[in-house]
């Protein structure tokens, strides 16, 4: 590999090599067998496992710490959880060679390892989530009541009221909601099974909708021949917020989830509760969202605190 590799996703290089698709396909496989890994988080290590091994010209699995220095120096330009999540791939690819006596070193130390903060969320203040509720309920008293709004409903309803991934909403079943049981239980990531408090409201909205839901339908949402997608979810997302004046580059469905956990938390929920409710593996994954609280009462001492108003300073 030479020096001229910048820029690693946008360099057209020769494919993979055969010996590399293989080993990354059998890697990959153990992920999925032995580690539980989510379908998007396989398809991430393989699209990153074989931008690298094109920029290897097909001979990552045979890589030096050199040319794996190289290779995380064409990074540079890329964002530190991009980089992160490039370096835990190519670490735990060349730890499996190792243990699979494809190799007899692992060069992954040579690899970046960016810091693990995470950036704050975004998240939606009470005001905004009124507002898109406001705007629901004004389509759902239209004459003649459109179905689609009710769907809008159930949707919004789950995703702020019960804090579910986009994925697990748009994949419900037609039955997952019971209308006298106020929970559901989810598999969600790594094949993790959870139980999802469901509000009276959003099992009232659901009850609603699913008269519209053939009876032999599978899934809550359908679309075509499968279930709402959740690209479609995103695009009725930032629909309803254009709708009720909110920034649409400010909500999705995913600020909706942070939404609900940061609201949550900020009423007294107890974090390892919220972990449970949220499905984190790791509770410093939910800990993000005490250091939202945090940043909000830093910014209220530097706005509201008496030693802030001039005129309280010069009088004591």
């Amino acid at each position: 590999m030479t020096d001229a590799v910048a820029g690693a996703d946008a360099v057209e290089r020769a494919p993979p090599a055969a010996s590399d698709r293989a080993l990354i396909e059998r890697f990959l496989e153990m992920m999925a067998a032995e580690s539980g890994a989510a379908p998007n988080t396989i398809a991430a290590y393989r699209s990153d496992l074989m931008l690298a091994s094109r920029v290897a010209d097909g001979a990552l699995a045979r890589a030096d710490g050199d040319a794996l220095g190289r290779l995380a120096d064409s990074w540079s330009s890329l964002s530190r959880a991009t980089v992160g999540r490039k370096s835990a791939a190519l670490r735990r690819f060349f730890g499996f060679l190792a243990d699979e006596g494809h190799r007899s070193d692992d060069p992954g130390k040579a690899l970046p390892r960016p810091g693990t903060a995470r950036p704050l969320p975004k998240i939606l203040s009470h005001a905004d989530v009124d507002r898109l509720f406001a705007a629901i309920v004004e389509r759902v008293g239209r004459d003649p009541m459109d179905p689609v709004d009710l769907r809008l409903s159930a949707l919004i309803e789950l995703l702020y009221g019960s804090g579910l991934r986009a994925t697990e909403l748009v994949s419900l079943p037609r039955a997952a909601v019971h209308p006298d049981r106020p929970f559901l239980i989810l598999r969600g990531k790594g094949g993790r099974e959870r139980l999802v408090p469901i509000s009276d409201r959003a099992r009232a909205a659901v009850a609603l909708w699913r008269t519209h839901v053939a009876a032999d339908q599978p899934w809550l949402f359908p679309s075509g021949k499968g279930h709402l997608s959740r690209i479609r979810l995103y695009q009725i997302v930032k629909a309803l917020a254009a709708e009720a004046g909110v920034p649409p580059d400010r909500v999705s469905p995913h600020v909706l989830r942070h939404a609900f956990a940061t609201h949550l938390l900020a009423g007294g929920a107890d974090l390892r509760a919220l972990q449970a409710m949220l499905g984190h593996a790791d509770i410093a994954t939910t800990e993000i969202y005490t250091h939202v609280e945090a940043s909000k009462l830093i910014e209220l001492v530097n706005t509201r605190h008496p030693l802030t108003d001039p005129e309280h300073a010069t009088s004591r």
